[in-house]
C-alpha cells in the first residue's frame, strides 16, 4: 500500500514537472492525461490478449459515464498539480471519499452514519482552509482540485456499479480504451510536440498508473480494507516531501491544519466502512 502511495505522489510530481516546463517545453495537463491513458492502454493491451475476456453484455453506457468522469478527474488534478503545492493539490482531491459517501445514498441505497456525516464535515472544514475562497489567497486551482474530488468520487460510484457486473480486466481495459480516445481528442487542441525525455515521463506515468492499481488491489487482498485504505492518507506527506525536494516549496501552518483535516476525516470514514476501501 506504501508503495501506491510513493508512487501515486510520484505521478504528480511528473505532472507538475511537465505541466511547468521543467523537463522541456510545457505540456498541458490535458496532454499530459492522454499520456495517462494511452500508455496505461498498451501496458493492459497483452493482458487483455491473455485473458480475452470478451465483450458480450458489456454495459457501454456505465463504462462511458465512469470513463468521463475519470478523464475529467485526473484532468483537474494535473492542472491544480502545476499550480499549487502538490501537497494541498493531493488533499483537496481526497474530498472525493466524502463525494463518494454521499452518493452512494441515492444511487447505491448505503445508509451513512452520524459519525462519518461527522467527519465529513471535519474535511470539508479542512478543504475551506485549503481553498481559502472569498480571500485575495483563493487560487482558482484550489477548486479545479475540488473538481477532481467531485470527478474522482463519482467514478468510484460508477466503478462500484461496475464491479458487480463486470471483471476486474474488462472493466481496466474498457476504461483506459475509451479514456485513452477521449484524452487523445482534446489533447489535439493544445498538442506540443514532447522531447524524447517527456515522451518517456508520459509513458512512465501510464506504466505506473497500472502499477498503483496492481499494488491497491494486492493490498487489499492481504489486510482488511479498513486497516488499508488509511495508509492512502499519506499522499500529501510524500507530495510534500517531492514537492520541497524538486521545487523546493514548502507547507504553509494553514496548509498543514488543512490537509491534516481533510486527512483526519478521510481516515475515520475509511476505518468506519470497509466498502469505500473496495472501491
Amino acid at each position: 500500500m506504501m508503495l501506491a502511495v510513493g508512487l501515486f505522489a510520484g505521478i504528480s510530481l511528473v505532472a507538475k514537472s511537465l505541466g511547468t516546463g521543467q523537463s522541456g517545453p510545457v505540456l498541458h495537463p490535458v496532454q499530459i492525461s492522454a499520456g495517462r491513458f494511452c500508455f496505461a492502454l498498451l501496458v493492459l493491451v497483452p493482458l487483455f490478449v491473455i485473458k480475452r475476456p470478451g465483450f458480450k453484455g458489456t454495459p457501454w453506457k456505465l463504462h462511458f459515464a465512469r470513463s468521463i468522469s475519470g478523464w475529467l478527474g485526473i484532468t483537474c488534478m494535473f492542472i491544480a498539480a502545476t499550480k499549487i503545492p502538490l501537497a494541498d493539490a493531493n488533499a483537496i482531491s481526497f474530498m472525493s471519499v466524502i463525494v463518494t459517501m454521499a452518493l452512494s445514498i441515492p444511487m447505491l441505497g448505503e445508509q451513512v452514519d452520524i459519525r462519518r456525516w461527522t467527519a465529513a464535515g471535519v474535511a470539508f472544514i479542512g478543504a475551506l482552509i485549503l481553498i481559502k475562497p472569498g480571500t485575495e489567497a483563493f487560487h482558482p486551482a484550489a477548486a479545479v482540485a475540488l473538481l477532481a474530488a467531485l470527478f474522482v468520487g463519482l467514478e468510484a460510484i460508477l466503478v462500484k456499479r461496475l464491479s458487480n457486473r463486470e471483471r476486474p480486466i474488462r472493466i481496466l481495459f474498457v476504461n483506459n480504451t475509451m479514456g485513452a480516445i477521449i484524452s487523445l481528442i482534446a489533447a489535439l487542441f493544445y498538442w506540443t510536440s514532447p522531447t524524447m525525455e517527456q515522451w518517456l515521463f508520459l509513458a512512465g506515468i501510464g506504466g505506473t498508473m497500472v502499477l498503483i492499481q496492481t499494488s491497491f488491489i494486492q493490498a487489499l487482498r492481504r489486510m482488511d480494507a479498513s486497516f488499508v485504505t488509511p495508509f492512502w492518507y499519506a499522499v500529501p506527506l510524500f507530495a510534500a516531501l517531492f514537492d520541497w525536494m524538486l521545487f523546493g516549496e514548502h507547507l504553509s501552518t494553514t496548509s498543514i491544519i488543512g490537509i491534516s483535516l481533510i486527512t483526519l476525516g478521510g481516515v475515520i470514514i475509511c476505518r468506519r466502512s470497509q466498502g469505500f476501501g473496495k472501491i
